[in-house]
């Protein structure tokens, strides 16, 4: 897997900055929630709206979100 940010490219979503400081692992995992959320529009509508109004104190690897998506995956 190309864990540069091209690969964020085609969700159409905003992708925050600070991914580019991530290693490979934290990439990957980001990948795997993205590739999930951008299937469900009010997922989607949530983290479109959380990017928006924190900018760029949005930390995706900290979101709910994130957290929830990988407490389940691991279950």
């Amino acid at each position: 897997m190309d864990t540069s940010n091209n690969i964020f490219k085609d969700f159409d979503i905003p992708i925050p900055d600070i991914i580019q400081s991530y290693d490979d692992d934290k990439k990957k995992e980001i990948y795997g929630y993205l590739s999930q959320l951008i299937k469900d529009e009010q997922q989607k509508k949530a983290y479109k709206i959380a990017f928006d109004h924190l900018g760029s104190s949005f930390n995706i690897y900290n979101s709910n979100g994130f957290k929830e998506w990988k407490k389940n995956k691991s279950q």
